[in-house]
């Protein structure tokens, strides 16, 4: 279990960096990556300190919130990318700034919906479902933190500009 468990999870983790360095631009991969691990660590730390079980449904539920997550990041990174485009006198902080807050409504009323589907499993669902719906539970929590908290700042330190996002058009290519 142990080691397929975490070739599913690299194969994920690759499939994400992937996606997203193709999509924008590596500095959201990375960021991406380390807020979505962020995640998973948390979820392990929860079953490790208080000593739940650990079986392939909560495997299933951490590779479910490693998708979630990303597209909660890939929202946020896609916003900062217009954000780039359209706000062209801000600064970098002022646009991702702008970017979580416009997001905002949206993360809420999403994660919000899922977030009562997976404690009505939590609750209803029994024995069978109970980790599994706890680890998605502490995942989505989490999620939302780290795609705010995490991604952000981290796409910041990694020094992300405009001219990482947007392409001159070619008028301004032909002047510059």
């Amino acid at each position: 279990l142990a080691i397929n468990g975490l070739t599913a999870l690299a194969f994920v983790v690759v499939g994400i960096m992937a996606y997203l360095a193709m999509r924008f631009e590596w500095k959201f991969a990375v960021a991406a990556i380390v807020a979505n691990l962020h995640d998973v660590v948390i979820i392990l730390g929860f079953f490790a300190a208080f000593q739940w079980e650990f079986s392939l449904s909560v495997l299933a539920a951490i590779l479910a919130v490693l998708g979630y997550s990303v597209n909660e990041s890939v929202v946020v990174a896609d916003r900062i990318r217009e954000n780039f485009r359209r706000m062209r006198k801000a600064s970098v902080a002022e646009v991702i700034d702008h970017a979580i807050t416009s997001t905002m409504s949206r993360t809420i009323i999403t994660h919000g919906t899922t977030e009562t589907m997976v404690l009505a499993m939590l609750l209803f669902g029994g024995p069978v479902l109970h980790y599994f719906a706890m680890a998605l539970t502490i995942g989505i929590v989490f999620g939302i933190y780290s795609s705010v908290f995490v991604m952000a700042p981290i796409t910041m330190w990694l020094g992300i500009r405009r001219e990482d996002l947007v392409k001159p058009t070619a008028n301004q290519a032909i002047v510059d």
